[in-house]
C-alpha cells in the first residue's frame, strides 16, 4: 500500500470503530458474555486453521532470525490455544464493569451523586510477536464496552488473522457489530504511524512489545498511551529468607518463560543471606542453564560471567540474569530505584517488618513477597487476561484488565435543586 491508501484505510477503520463503540457502550452484559463464549467455541473449532497459520508465521520468523525467546512468544500449540480459550471464557464470566457504581453520596444541597464506570471508547493496540494478544485485547475491550483496533506485528500476521476471525464469529453470533473488534489488514508500518495520530478516532493506545516499539509509541503518539517501557524485574533474597522458598522462587522467576515481561532480570542477594547459605541461588541458576552475569564476590563463583555496568537495568528476555550482593533491604531498595523500570519486584523474606519496608519504600506497579515475578499477569490476578501492564501513574497501573479499560462519569440527581 502507498501512504495515501494506508491513511484512507485507517480512517475508515477508525470511523467504523467509533460507530461500533457507540453501540457497545450500552450493550447488554449478556450479549457481550455470549459473544465471548461463542468466540471461545469458534477458537476451538478453528484450532487446526490457527495452527496452520502459526506455522507460516514461525517460518517467517525463522527467516527473519528471531531469537529463541521471540520464537517462543510467537509459537502456538494445542495447550496454548486451550489457554487462550480458557482466558476468553474467564473474561466472559467476569462481572461486567460498565455501569458499576464506584461511589455515591448525598450533598447538603439535596444532590445525590454517583460515580459510575463508563467505557473509554476506542482502544488501539499495537503489539509484536505474541498472537494471543489478539484474543486477550479483543476480549477485554469487548467486556469493557470498548471497540478495539488491533495492529499485530508482521511476525504474527497470519496467526492473529485466524484468531481475529474466531472473535468476529462470536460477535456475529451475539448480534453485536463485527467492527467492535477490527484488525489492521496490512504489515505496512505506516499503519502504526496513522494510529498514533488518530485522535479523532482512538481514545487510548496500548503498545505490547519490546523497548523499541514502546519507546516509539511513547515518543510519537498524539493519542494517550498506557504502557511500560521495559520489564526489568528484580528478586531480592533477604537475610531472613527461607532457603527452600527462595530456591524455588528464583528458578521459576527466571526460567519458567524468559521471553515475558514478568521474567526476573536481576537477582539481589543480601550479604547476610550469602553468609548463611553461600552462593546456592547462583549455583541453582547455573545448573538450570542460565548465564549469570555476576558482580563482586559472586563473580568468584565458577561458571559465572563478570557483569558489565549495563547489565544492571537491562531486559534480557533470555536465559541470562544479572546478580549482585547488597547490604540489606535498603541496599536492595536503592538498587531497584536506580535500575528498575517500575514493573515488578519480589522480596524473599520471613521478616514482616522487612517486607513492609520493601513494600512501602518502592513504587513499582507490582510488589510481591515470597512469590515469583512470573505471576505479573492479568490472568494470574483473576482478570481472565490482560491487555498489558502499565507502569505509569495516571489512570491504569499494573495489569490492565476490563475494569482498567473504563473511565467514569458522574450522575447527579436533584429535585428542582438550584445553587444559592
Amino acid at each position: 500500500m502507498d501512504g495515501t491508501d494506508v491513511t484512507m484505510l485507517m480512517r475508515e477503520i477508525g470511523a467504523r470503530a467509533r460507530t461500533a463503540a457507540a453501540e457497545l457502550a450500552f450493550a447488554e452484559p449478556s450479549r457481550k458474555e455470549e459473544a465471548l463464549t461463542a468466540a471461545a467455541e469458534a477458537m476451538l473449532a478453528r484450532a487446526d486453521e490457527i495452527l496452520e497459520a502459526n506455522g507460516r508465521d514461525l517460518a517467517f520468523g525463522a527467516e527473519k532470525g528471531l531469537t529463541p525467546a521471540m520464537m517462543d512468544r510467537l509459537k502456538l500449540d494445542r495447550a496454548r490455544i486451550d489457554g487462550i480459550v480458557d482466558g476468553l471464557r474467564a473474561v466472559a464470566g467476569q462481572p461486567d464493569p460498565v455501569g458499576q457504581v464506584i461511589a455515591e453520596w448525598d450533598r447538603p444541597t439535596g444532590l445525590h451523586i454517583r460515580r459510575v464506570r463508563t467505557p473509554l471508547g476506542v482502544v488501539g493496540v499495537i503489539y509484536e510477536s505474541r498472537p494471543n494478544v489478539t484474543a486477550d485485547a479483543g476480549a477485554l475491550c469487548l467486556k469493557s464496552g470498548n471497540a478495539v483496533i488491533l495492529r499485530g506485528g508482521s511476525e504474527s500476521f497470519h496467526s492473529s488473522g485466524a484468531i481475529h476471525a474466531a472473535l468476529q464469529d462470536g460477535l456475529r453470533q451475539a448480534g453485536l457489530p463485527v467492527d467492535a473488534i477490527q484488525r489492521v489488514p496490512t504489515r505496512d508500518r505506516a499503519a502504526v504511524a496513522e494510529m498514533l495520530r488518530m485522535v479523532e478516532h482512538i481514545d487510548v493506545i496500548v503498545p505490547r512489545g519490546g523497548k523499541g516499539l514502546v519507546g516509539l509509541v511513547q515518543a510519537e503518539a498524539r493519542v494517550p498511551v498506557f504502557a511500560h517501557l521495559e520489564g526489568i524485574c528484580h528478586v531480592y533474597a533477604d537475610g531472613d529468607a527461607d532457603l527452600e522458598k527462595a530456591r524455588r522462587v528464583v528458578l521459576n522467576a527466571k526460567t519458567r518463560r524468559t521471553g515475558i515481561c514478568g521474567s526476573a532480570e536481576c537477582l539481589l542477594i543480601d550479604r547476610a543471606f550469602l553468609a548463611k547459605h553461600g552462593p546456592v541461588l547462583i549455583e541453582d541458576l547455573l545448573k538450570a542453564g542460565v548465564e549469570v552475569r555476576a558482580e563482586g564476590e559472586l563473580a568468584q563463583v565458577p561458571g559465572t560471567v563478570p557483569a558489565q555496568p549495563d547489565d544492571f537495568g537491562r531486559e534480557f528476555l533470555d536465559m541470562i540474569i544479572a546478580a549482585r550482593v547488597v547490604d540489606g533491604v535498603d541496599g536492595a531498595i536503592a538498587h531497584i530505584r536506580r535500575y528498575g523500570s517500575s514493573h515488578t519486584e519480589s522480596i524473599l523474606t520471613e521478616n514482616d517488618a522487612t517486607a513492609e519496608r520493601f513494600f512501602r519504600r518502592l513504587d513499582s506497579a507490582i510488589l510481591m513477597r515470597n512469590a515469583s515475578t512470573q505471576f505479573a499477569d492479568g490472568g494470574e490476578f483473576g482478570m481472565g487476561a490482560e491487555i498489558g501492564i502499565a507502569t505509569g501513574k495516571m489512570h491504569a497501573r499494573g495489569p490492565v484488565g476490563a475494569e482498567q479499560l473504563t473511565s467514569f462519569k458522574y450522575l447527579v440527581t436533584g429535585d428542582g435543586t438550584i445553587r444559592a
